[in-house]
């Protein structure tokens, strides 16, 4: 019989698909749904579209996943709901409208009809509840462009402001756009990349895919689909209907209403989809365009569309009640009647009727076709649970035993891994357990037709639990080893990236010119030299001295950092900046010979070598519950590596908050105790002591490890009982604040020293440690690293990890900064305790608590909340915090000293109280004690109302909203760098080092003197000279090639940073593919870049060419190879001469600009030739 099918169920499937009514199909466990879709599919004539309604989001996206395997041909659609609330202030993200839109689109269009494998369309309760814009207008909203069509580029600029794209400068997200002359950047909602159209004139010469990190082109296609962005079109006939039906609706409406306001003048405006109804002329269901599918419901689909229906009832009253109230006086909400934009349960069954619709169900009853049971005659798998339970078995040789029990009976047995590195390990683990033939499968088919029964076949499936049916058991590793709570993330973006995006320099910034000092920079200037037009930047010194800097010499300016109130512009031509800075050197060639001498010692030291042993590290890793993102493996494997290497570790492992920096710590702590060291673990409060104490012992309870804590939560009795088996070496891992750097604290072999939130921890403390170390591995945690660690480790003194890929599923806080109003602070706290979810509120000072607790008491009386900071009692507190995780209030009003990771995932909105009174790595740790589970958590900025803020403080809470993505943390910390500098490295002496030449070239200055004191470079003070060069004609990028400032100077920025002409060529390269054919002027300015090169190469400081020669000036007056010199100079005899002050005068007659680029590339080609054979 064939296996993938049992005969019965099959007839059964022929018999279902004929009929038009409800049938309920029973034995369909979570897990076979998909398969039986397939099988649906398969019973049912060709190209049949199917619609499965899942209960929410994560169960069709688990459907979506165990379609691409169980039906990879099949054409699989998503139409996932808004993720917002009923009647939100809030917009859907643009990925969630996006997806609908381009489902809706394929859809609506006659053209795709389903292919001849069929259709699926998967979508949720919610979103199937919800009205939709009608099918021709859909069907308006695409525009279809292909290569040599002529379409006019303002049709086109106008069809993007109608269909709702947003111009920007450079194209980055779904719904951008971005036109430079005759190229049209487009990024449409569905495209997996965006596009760029060159145009000649109207006509469009070619489409070509491009990577939005770098610009670059990446293909070509000879056709495009543009889809609108939203399902809100702005263009004046959409406008006039909103305004007529708005005030059909509500009546006349107020001056202050500030929806009406913006659609008026044609601006988006957040929310606006709320009122979806009013912008069309009637709406359809999505049953509409799909008139004869199938349809399938997932099991609860019913209670689930009754819960959203008393979710949209509720909201809306609430809309409705709170409209007028003495709190809200300003904020107009005027909401739409709920039957105008969902369905009701009466239109939901008519939608149904005549259709043959399934509801699939995990349980058996009777079958009985008349009344439409049907048994699919699959049930629940095997859960390994009571295995796990006992501890005298291993869970891999019960495995075994059952794969070879079922082998006996003739039925397959499939693993479902998650990811492919699981799968590996899972492989690897059963060879390792004596498991015979075990074999990798990519999709159903290879199973179904390749495999018998003696196989075992392991496949990347991401489903939670396994099922059986005649011949087949499917496990999944979840079934095996216990819960498992993540899924591979999506797209990555590159850690350097986040770097070179904040050393941006803006207008009005302080500036550090290399030779003259501090000056203010004005912005960039054409200035014409030599009968011809040059970019420069402009700079202002004291006195009102002007500066100009040509853009190809942009590296002499590095940023000063920020400039709180301080006027120190230096004078031009004076000697004051000049003897600061070699003072300053003087000063870090010190300091980073001691820094040397402290790494060195480290290197030098023998650390002991900590290896794991394969088998067991397996099986610990395989406790973690989720997927390790691919910086998290990276950051373990150099961990585990530097460990392993025999000297001692001193790693920086900067991940945000909540991104498994945990994970890196606990695996190299399993490292450390089985190689028999001691691990101690320092965090700076006794809440996350508690909680690392709390995660070591569960993740190390059954191996023979012992953990504990050491902090004000433990009695002085047991402390001292931790200390004497600490000393005794009784105790394997121990958890604790500072008091574990206190004198009376002693080791018996202390092999790993972790520090968490290292930020919080003072230089004092820093140096107890360092005493500790150096022998000890020592790894750092930390979310925004206070610059100082951040400066050694960008130096190179301590090893670097970044993580900062967000774990999956996780979606970035949205925060909102806005002047205190009790209405959106009562909206935001009832929203959150709706979603069952809880509030943190957090004041700057233990004074404001009382205050905003009376406030509560009268702005929300309905909630139940407790009080929390430093100044309780150590047991109160931990009972305040203990009870708060256990959901046993709504709401913690509390002070900052919630900042330090602590763990409250149901905890995901928060309300800082005078935001402006925080600093910057403080707002961002509290941002992330929200947003750590799957739900979107809401940040809100309070700020008071009418009083003015420091400029510093504004620009703290702007760097905030703009660090909305995920993993910004590190990025934060190089804002803060610059905001504060970075202050001593080596420890007591803090000092305005920074203060005197401004961040990047301290920074600069400190790595040629590490580079220095490493013996890798011979003297610093001579390797940052830039070669000047004066040719006389255009050299610059014009702004009718690249209008964006900001872009211009970013790509000079980069230009400066070439250091070879295969770099400068790619460069080349880059430019003609963003912003097509390099004109006159841009291709001097990389001539000019590459004779740079060589100049540099020659030691050359000075070139000045013109009609008659060229002038060579040498830095120090020498050459790298004095005979090859003289050589050439006897060889160019009248041609090339020496003179008595060391410069070279080369003679010849350059007519043209042209002829004069040439023979100074010539002549400086030869040079640096004669240079290299030095």
């Amino acid at each position: 019989m064939n296996l993938a099918t049992p005969d019965k169920a099959l007839n059964n499937l022929k018999d279902i698909v004929t009929r038009t009514d409800r049938a309920r199909l029973g034995g369909v466990p979570e897990g076979f749904d998909a398969l039986l879709l397939r099988e649906l599919m398969d019973a049912a004539k060709d190209n049949c579209t199917i619609l499965h309604i899942a209960r929410d989001d994560k169960r069709m996206a688990q459907m979506a996943e165990g379609l691409h395997f169980f039906a990879g041909e099949v054409e699989i659609l998503t139409f996932p709901a808004w993720d917002c609330l009923p009647y939100d202030r809030v917009s859907p993200i643009a990925d969630v409208t996006a997806r609908r839109v381009e489902t809706l689109t394929i859809l609506a269009d006659p053209k795709q009809r389903a292919g001849e494998f069929g259709r699926i369309v998967l979508t949720t309760a919610a979103a199937v509840m919800q009205r939709v814009p009608m099918v021709d207008v859909m069907q308006r909203g695409k525009l279809t462009l292909t290569t040599n069509q002529e379409y006019s580029r303002t049709d086109l600029t106008a069809y993007f402001e109608r269909m709702g794209y947003g111009r920007a400068e450079q194209v980055m997200e779904p719904g951008d756009y971005a036109v430079r002359g005759d190229i049209v950047d487009i990024f449409a909602p569905g495209m997996k990349e965006p596009v760029r159209l060159d145009f000649f004139g109207d006509e469009i010469e070619s489409i070509r895919r491009f990577d939005v990190e770098s610009q670059r082109t990446v293909g070509r296609i000879g056709e495009i689909s543009l889809l609108p962005v939203g399902e809100i079109f702005l263009d004046p006939d959409t406008i006039s209907l909103f305004r007529s039906k708005y005030r059909e609706l509500f009546g006349n409406v107020s001056q202050t209403d500030p929806l009406y306001e913006s659609i008026s003048s044609g601006l988006k405006y957040g929310g606006m989809e709320h009122w979806l109804p009013l912008f069309h002329d009637g709406l359809d269901t999505l049953f509409t365009y799909l008139p004869d599918a199938i349809i399938s419901l997932d099991q609860q689909v019913d209670e689930a569309i009754d819960n959203r229906m008393e979710m949209i009832d509720d909201y809306f009253q609430a809309r409705q009640n709170i409209k007028g109230g003495g709190l809200s006086g300003d904020s107009v909400y005027k909401p739409v009647p709920p039957e105008r934009l969902y369905l009701d349960h009466a239109e939901f069954s008519r939608n149904l009727a005549g259709r043959l619709v399934l509801d699939l169900s995990p349980y058996v009853e009777e079958e009985n076709a008349e009344r439409g049971i049907f048994d699919m005659g699959a049930r629940k798998g095997r859960d390994f649970g009571d295995i796990r339970a006992r501890a005298d078995v291993n869970l891999y040789d019960e495995l075994r035993d059952f794969i070879s029990t079922q082998r006996g009976k003739q039925h397959k047995v499939v693993i479902a891994s998650y990811s492919d590195g699981s799968r590996d390990r899972m492989v690897s683990l059963l060879r390792e357990h004596g498991v015979g033939k075990v074999v990798t499968a990519e999709c159903w088919e290879d199973i179904a037709d390749d495999l018998t029964f003696e196989h075992c076949a392991v496949v990347i499936l991401d489903i939670e639990h396994g099922f059986r049916r005649e011949g087949l058991w499917f496990l999944t590793e979840q079934d095996i080893m216990g819960e498992r709570m993540s899924r591979p993330g999506g797209r990555r973006r590159k850690a350097e990236n986040f770097l070179r995006e904040a050393s941006e320099i803006a207008e009005g910034d302080l500036v550090v010119h290399i030779e003259h000092g501090i000056g203010r920079y004005l912005g960039l200037m054409t200035v014409t030299a030599g009968g011809a037009p040059h970019d420069c930047l402009q700079l202002e010194y004291d006195g009102g001295d002007k500066l100009f800097v040509p853009v190809e010499n942009i590296e002499v300016l590095s940023r000063y950092g920020s400039d709180e109130g301080l006027s120190i512009l230096d004078r031009l031509g004076g000697a004051a900046w000049q003897a600061r800075k070699a003072k300053l050197r003087e000063r870090i060639r010190d300091m980073a010979d001691k820094l040397i001498k402290v790494a060195a010692a480290r290197h030098l030291r023998k650390g002991e070598a900590l290896t794991v042993p394969e088998g067991a590290y397996d099986e610990f890793c395989a406790r973690f519950p989720f997927t390790e993102t691919e910086d998290q493996a990276r950051a373990i494997e150099d961990t585990l590596g530097d460990l392993s290497a025999g000297k001692p570790m001193d790693r920086l492992v900067c991940g945000d908050v909540g991104f498994g920096k945990t994970e890196v710590a606990l695996r190299a702590a399993f490292a450390a105790v089985m190689s028999g060291k001691q691990v101690a673990i320092v965090a700076p409060t006794t809440l996350l002591c508690r909680q690392h104490y709390l995660n070591f012992k569960e993740r190390f309870n059954d191996l023979p490890v012992r953990v504990e804590q050491l902090s004000r939560l433990v009695t002085g009795k047991n402390a001292k009982l931790v200390k004497d088996n600490l000393e005794s070496g009784h105790v394997d891992i121990v958890c604790g604040t500072h008091a574990l750097l206190g004198q009376g604290v002693k080791f018996k072999d202390l092999g790993l020293l972790i520090v968490d939130e290292e930020q919080h921890f003072g230089v004092k403390h820093k140096e107890r440690l360092k005493e500790l170390k150096t022998d000890v591995h020592v790894l750092t945690l930390t979310a925004t690293p206070i610059p100082r660690t951040l400066q050694l480790a960008l130096t190179g003194v301590k090893e670097l990890s970044i993580i900062a890929t967000p774990p999956v599923d996780r979606l970035a806080v949205r925060t909102y900064i806005t002047p205190y109003d009790p209405v959106v602070v009562r909206e935001a706290i009832l929203r959150e305790r709706h979603r069952g979810g809880q509030i943190f509120y957090v004041c700057p000072r233990v004074s404001d608590i009382g205050r905003v607790a009376k406030e509560l008491e009268t702005l929300v009386p309905e909630i139940k909340f407790d009080i929390a900071h430093g100044q309780m009692g150590a047991r109160d507190l931990e009972q305040v915090m203990t009870n708060f995780v256990e959901r046993k209030f709504d709401l913690l009003l509390a002070t900052n000293i919630i900042e330090s990771g602590i763990d409250v995932p149901n905890a995901n909105t928060m309300i800082l109280h005078r935001a402006d009174m925080f600093g910057l790595a403080q707002l961002y740790q509290l941002r992330g004690r929200i947003g750590r589970s799957k739900q979107r958590a809401y940040a809100y900025l309070t700020l008071p109302n009418g009083k003015k803020l420091t400029a510093t403080a504004m620009k703290r809470l702007e760097v905030m909203q703009t660090l909305d993505s995920l993993g910004a943390g590190f990025n934060l910390a190089s804002h803060d760098l610059d905001i504060r500098g970075a202050g001593n490295l080596l420890g007591e002496e803090q000092s305005g080092h920074i203060k005197e030449v401004g961040i990047e070239l301290y920074q600069q200055m400190i790595e040629e003197a590490v580079a220095e004191a490493k013996g890798e470079i011979e003297d610093a003070a001579d390797a940052g000279f830039v070669p000047q060069i004066n040719i006389g004609m255009p050299v610059l990028i014009p702004d009718r090639y690249v209008p964006d400032l900001g872009v211009r100077l970013g790509l000079y920025r980069r230009l400066s940073e070439l250091r070879t002409r295969e770099e400068v060529d790619q460069f080349g390269a880059e430019m003609i593919d963003r912003f097509g054919k390099l004109p006159k002027e841009v291709e001097n300015l990389l001539d000019v870049v590459t004779i740079k090169l060589w100049c540099r190469a020659s030691n050359i400081e000075k070139l000045d060419a013109g009609p008659k020669g060229a002038l060579i000036t040498l830095h120090n007056n020498e050459f790298p190879n004095p005979a090859g010199l003289i050589g050439f100079i006897q060889q160019q005899v009248g041609v090339a001469r020496l003179r008595p002050d060391h410069k070279i005068v080369y003679t010849a007659g350059w007519d043209g600009p042209m002829d004069r680029l040439d023979g100074v590339k010539r002549l400086m080609r030869r040079l640096s030739e004669i240079a290299a054979r030095a």
